[in-house]
């Protein structure tokens, strides 16, 4: 025997605070002072024992390094040295300065949503996927993921061709091509990206110094630009470059779209040139204080990089005319009258250049895309910042790939990328993840057009903005009490405009791009949601959900009830409820997406016990239902009997309006030979039901309902695995009584609890969904290497193996009955066949025994089945009671198949039926006429449930009615596929639970599935619309 024993590990490197002394606790066992040995805490002292410093030799980065250095190289790409002079004079000054501002409008909301995301809690390795799938859930989260980590490889090979495209072009302009262009780019490309790959497995180190190398490069570069600014040479002047001049500015200051270009087209061109901003989120796992690195680098990098591109869009503005001849000779000797443009003024005559002048030129904003070259003080560093610019983005896209993919795997959102989860090193690298990166960027760099793909990779990175905008505001519509970002400098209207701007950019870059990312981000969202990823991480939608049905019960709470609106609300004593799954089914059958459905679970005996296992079976069981597709909720409560407990349960299950109107219950099939005390207990159920205006529903299978003997009530699903490989877990109580075959919940006792062993939190801090034991349960257990089927139950034994508990290689095969007791369990579970349900209405009790069996023609796996109504009658009405009822279920647009009225139901029922029930309650009758008065009145008063002489010819009649009523349903209902019946009621304290019992038995028994029904006497269904 092995004792289960309570561990707190503490797995990962980092972690939050809370979760750490959360997870701790749960394992603890509750005291009544909170503190095990009377040893007391601190909540500073609990959460420094929770904390586990950084393991040593790690490399994390600050906020400058980590996050600042890395957005400033991916927002200033190639786009600031070779396209932004040509926006400038497309678009002029003024609009270029609103095309840069729009852009930043942009990055500088979704830079504030991140910020929020980031300080809300301890952020981990994922960058926007982290961020997305912790805040919106799983769901959103993997398609982003997936996506966005896809774009960030092709990414590495649009910046690595466009890298390679720049030094065929000076390859070229020297006479020095290798093969030929489109070739040459192919192994320039290829080279470049094998010495990334090298820099990024040697390590986040290398890789951040050779960042700083770049940004020292590429702010070099920067600098030449200006220098070159306020040095106009006369041979520059020629190719447009005059110097800072008044009249250059003004003429700029204006647009002067070109070859169909509009201010929206400049925009699209522009936009992806401020898509680096989450380029220090996407290592977050490496930085040393995420929460504080994130904000600061993120907003700096923003702020910095828009006044550069401002800053040296006003400078070549207001520098550089818009064309320009190259030719010395286009100075002008004499004044031209005509001439009114700056570059006139200037003494240069370039209206050969303008569109109407037909001459093709080569220089100025509009025609020379290296204008930053020409102007810059020495060229080849602006070649160089062209260099560093590509080279820096390809390689933070080259790191960002794997780190997002490594953590998505991590999370087994996609269990086919499991693989890919796996880190090396002492930083956990994600080595698989960079080999996967560099094949998919070496296969698109080999393309060598990148032109079709870029438009999708600029929408896969603005479908990311929109998620974290759309998360903010998300998160704080939900208002959750988990929502507290420590950055406060957000606004969820903010971030919801801002989710609207990156939609609407989508469309403005590329609309059938954005029409694609949309397809492929639904796909991903319907494939996960359909998955249900076993992962729990208080997203916001969680949140949501909470608040939208808190809301609408409290809206439904101030509505009163109508007859048109009613709806079976079933409260069903199942015990645990995958001990009988016929009935959970069948009810179900009738319950789902109509009412509410409570399974009802009454635990006994000691309080502290019965309290903790309340807890754990509320988690697992509730766990239960959803695996199995049941829409129910389960419902636990504690108490002295059983009896007690079904009160409570009607009483307080439920909310408002969604509460309960219907007891349901299973027959009692072993009630002759148990305690008749529980019989006393059982009957008295139904009396508080009628009290408490409930119905009464009443389920027998002749096979019986209960089969937690054949499979173990822990046996959850196929994922939740026993301790050992195909072990059975056995334990005894001998202190304990057994359970009988009844199908009222009584709570299993401790014993027939089987731990199952928890998953611990795995590195990324992951919260299963699966329900969860508590360590350390004080029972002895112990794996055997067999099955076993005890169907003895002089001890209440539990049995868990695997699935296969029942195949024909076990060691001890099912007998005959626990076969056909394991058939019976799943026969609702299956499609009915073209059969009947017959409908016995022999009392008005408000229509519920019609409703039920048409609700339940109403689902899928019963349509083929046809409603047979059975009704009394006497012989000489027969036609006109037919017609009768025939209109009354057309007024009630109930669809029937036949009506048969039973003119022979008050016939005497045959003798050796008779002389059957008069053996049957032999053993519970009283016979007070063979006794004394004194000892007859005493066995009375001691057993109460006992058939008196008096009671039993009292009540001939009924008994008799009950005997016919079976003979009737054998002869005409015995191939339903079930059969629903108006349940008899005895008045209470009038007819003793053992004669009421025998009636029920009398009525049900040899028959198909049958439904004993009883309304409360409200009317459930109406004529009018």
């Amino acid at each position: 025997m092995a004792v289960v024993r309570s561990h707190c590990f503490n797995k990962f490197a980092r972690a939050v605070l809370s979760m750490r002394i959360q997870e701790c606790n749960q394992n603890k066992e509750p005291f009544e002072d909170g503190y095990a040995n009377g040893e007391e805490g601190t909540p500073a002292g609990d959460a420094a024992a929770a904390y586990t410093p950084d393991s040593k030799g790690v490399v994390k980065f600050g906020w400058i390094k980590g996050v600042l250095v890395r957005c400033m190289l991916n927002i200033w790409g190639v786009m600031l040295f070779i396209r932004l002079s040509w926006i400038v004079g497309q678009a002029g000054i003024g609009l270029s300065v609103l095309v840069i501002g729009m852009a930043t409008v942009v990055t500088t909301i979704t830079g504030l949503s991140t910020s929020a995301i980031a300080t809300n809690g301890f952020v981990r390795g994922g960058g926007a996927y982290y961020l997305i799938s912790r805040s919106l859930g799983p769901e959103f989260g993997g398609a982003i993921g997936l996506i966005f980590a896809f774009a960030n490889a092709v990414a590495v090979a649009m910046y690595v061709v466009g890298f390679a495209e720049t030094v065929v072009e000076l390859l070229k302009e020297n006479g020095t091509l290798m093969i030929d262009e489109m070739n040459d780019i192919r192994i320039i490309g290829a080279v470049t990206v094998v010495i990334l790959l090298g820099i990024s497995i040697a390590g986040m180190e290398w890789e951040a110094k050779a960042q700083i190398v770049l940004l020292v490069i590429l702010i070099l570069a920067i600098g030449d630009f200006v220098i070159g600014t306020f040095i106009p040479l006369e041979s520059k002047k020629p190719k447009g470059f005059f110097g800072y001049n008044a009249d250059i500015f003004m003429e700029n200051f204006g647009p002067d779209f070109r070859q169909e270009e509009t201010f929206f087209s400049v925009f699209a061109i522009f936009f992806p040139a401020a898509t680096g901003i989450l380029a220090g989120a996407n290592i977050s796992g490496d930085l040393a204080d995420p929460q504080s690195a994130i904000p600061k680098g993120t907003l700096l990098a923003i702020l910095i990089t828009t006044l550069v591109y401002v800053g040296i869009a006003v400078s070549v503005g207001s520098c550089v005319v818009r064309d320009a001849t190259g030719n010395v000779n286009d100075t002008i000797v004499t004044e031209l009258a005509n001439c009114t443009s700056a570059a006139c003024k200037l003494n240069y005559d370039f209206s050969s250049c303008q569109p109407q002048g037909g001459s093709d030129c080569h220089y100025g904003l509009m025609n020379n895309f290296q204008v930053m070259s020409m102007v810059s003080g020495f060229a080849p560093l602006i070649s160089a910042g062209i260099f560093s610019a590509t080279l820096s983005s390809a390689l933070a896209s080259l790191v960002s790939a794997p780190k997002i993919f490594q953590a998505l795997c991590k999370d087994s959102i996609y269990p086919g990328f499991q693989m890919f989860a796996k880190g090396y090193g002492k930083n956990n690298e994600p080595l698989r993840g960079y080999i996967l990166t560099f094949l998919i960027a070496l296969g698109f760099i080999l393309i060598a057009e990148l032109n079709v793909i870029a438009p999708i990779i600029s929408n896969f990175f603005l479908a990311s903005y929109a998620l974290i905008n759309f998360s903010v505001f998300h998160a704080s519509l939900a208002k959750s009490p988990g929502w507290r970002p420590a950055f406060k400098y957000y606004n969820m209207w903010i971030s919801l405009l801002g989710a609207i701007l990156c939609c609407i950019v989508m469309f403005v870059i590329n609309w059938w791009a954005a029409l694609l990312t949309y397809v492929i981000v639904l796909g991903l969202y319907i494939y996960v949601t359909y998955k249900k990823p076993d992962v729990n991480w208080g997203s916001s939608t969680q949140a949501l959900t909470y608040l939208n049905a808190l809301q609408h019960s409290i809206r439904l709470s101030g509505v009163e009830d109508h007859v048109k609106n009613f709806r079976p609300q079933c409260l069903i004593m199942t015990g645990a409820p995958n001990s009988r799954p016929a009935l959970l089914h069948l009810v179900h059958a009738f319950t789902k997406n109509v009412g509410l459905m409570i399974c009802g679970h009454v635990h006994m005996g000691p309080r502290r016990q019965a309290m903790k296992e309340l807890s754990t079976d509320l988690a697992k069981y509730q766990r239960w239902l959803i695996k199995n597709k049941m829409k129910a909720f389960y419902a636990p409560v504690h108490a002295e009997d059983l009896r007690d407990g079904g009160q409570y349960l009607m009483q307080a299950a439920g909310l408002g309006r969604m509460r309960p109107n219907t007891l349901v219950v299973g027959f009692k099939k072993n009630w002759r030979q148990g305690d008749m005390r529980d019989v006393e207990t059982y009957i008295n159920l139904f009396h508080d039901a009628f009290d408490v205006q409930y119905g009464v529903v009443v389920i027998r299978l002749k096979e019986g309902l209960d089969i937690s003997h054949l499979q173990g009530q822990d046996l959850l699903s196929s994922q939740e695995k026993s301790p050992c490989a195909k072990d059975v877990i056995v334990k005894v109580d001998y202190s304990k009584k057994s359970e009988t075959d009844t199908s009222i919940a009584f709570a299993p006792s401790s014993s027939e609890r089987t731990p199952t062993p928890r998953k611990e939190e795995d590195e990324d801090g992951k919260t299963p969904t699966q329900p969860l034991l508590n360590k350390g349960r004080h029972f002895p257990s112990f794996c055997v290497k067999s099955f076993f089927h005890i169907v003895d139950f002089s001890f209440p034994f539990v049995i868990i193996s695997t699935p296969k508990y029942h195949s024909k290689s076990s060691s001890s095969p099912l007998n005959m009955a626990d076969q056909r007791l394991l058939d019976a369990s799943s026969q609702f579970q299956k499609k009915q066949g073209k059969s009947n349900i017959d409908v016995w209405w022999l009392f008005d009790d408000g229509g519920l025994t019609l409703l039920i069996p048409y609700l339940i023609t109403t689902k899928k796996k019963w349509k083929d089945c046809k409603i047979r109504v059975f009704i009394g009658g006497k012989i000489n009405r027969i036609d006109h009671d037919r017609r009768a009822m025939a209109t009354l279920l057309s007024k009630f647009r109930i669809d029937f198949s036949d009506i048969m009225v039973l003119g022979d139901i008050n016939t005497k029922p045959k003798k050796e039926n008779i002389a059957a029930f008069e053996e049957m309650i032999e053993p519970f009758r009283l016979h007070e006429d063979d006794k004394e008065q004194e000892v007859a009145d005493k066995m009375k008063e001691d057993e109460p449930w006992r058939i008196t002489d008096n009671e039993l010819e009292l009540y001939k009649t009924k008994t008799y009615r009950q005997i016919r009523l079976n003979e009737l349903l054998k002869e005409h209902s015995s191939t339903a596929n079930i059969i629903v019946m108006s349940l008899p009621v005895a008045r209470k304290g009038a007819v003793s639970s053992a004669l009421y019992m025998a009636w029920l038995e009398v009525l049900s028994k040899d028959l198909p599935p049958i439904l004993l029904v009883r309304g409360n006497h409200q009317s459930v269904l109406t004529f009018y619309s």
